[in-house]
């Protein structure tokens, strides 16, 4: 699952789950059935505003690499501490995210990892293809909530894909009337697409399409 093999999935709304892909519709959210809207970033188009360059600013003291993705200890204990601090449903760790005990990933795994001096604060995990990218998993130290790790993280994500000229970078998806996903969109909402699921198309970001995306689904 590489190569242009990974961008057409992630053209037709799928995206990785362990070692294998899956789209989905809907959720069930407190007994309540609410739409899956799968999203692209148009690198071409992102521009920053102010809460982006200001995040970037305060963060710049931090190093960030970016490099094939190898599971280490170091990983796996920034992971373990950052589950311990949050309040969702999590997967037990990196490898049962990633790899669910398989010796091999089939996809072509990068990791971004963000350092304060030479302690590992922060890594994101993300997939390669020829001409687009997809965003796997974020974490960080709860020592550093302050910093806004997890966007700082997408943000780096796109540089990289950038960088290396390519088209789009799929972060997951956003469900409607469910706001904790929303955070997707925080890099920059007008260089983001909606998949239409039931025409398989992409159509420019609005909240006001997304509802209508919704009641359509429902309705089907």
């Amino acid at each position: 699952m590489k190569g242009r093999e990974l961008d057409l999935y992630l053209s037709e709304g799928y995206f990785r789950m362990q070692q294998d892909v899956f789209t989905c519709r809907f959720i069930l959210f407190e007994d309540r059935l609410c739409p899956v809207h799968w999203l692209r970033l148009d690198l071409a188009r992102v521009t920053y505003g102010k809460s982006q360059r200001q995040l970037l600013k305060s963060n710049a003291r931090f190093s960030v690499d970016v490099r094939p993705f190898v599971l280490t200890h170091e990983l796996e204990t920034l992971y373990a501490e950052y589950r311990d601090s949050i309040t969702f449903d999590a997967p037990l760790s990196v490898e049962a995210c990633l790899l669910d005990g398989s010796a091999y990933n089939v996809f072509d795994s990068y990791v971004v990892e963000v350092r304060d001096g030479a302690r590992l604060i922060a890594a994101g995990i993300f997939d390669d293809g020829v001409r687009s990218i997809a965003g796997i998993m974020n974490f960080y130290h709860p020592d550093y909530r302050r910093y806004s790790l997890g966007k700082f993280l997408m943000l780096q994500k796109i540089r990289y894909a950038q960088q290396q000229q390519k088209v789009y970078y799929y972060p997951g998806y956003v469900v409607s009337h469910y706001p904790k996903f929303d955070y997707k969109l925080y890099a920059c909402e007008s260089a983001t697409e909606l998949f239409d699921q039931l025409s398989g198309n992409w159509l420019p970001f609005s909240w006001e399409t997304m509802s209508t995306l919704a009641a359509t689904m429902l309705d089907e």
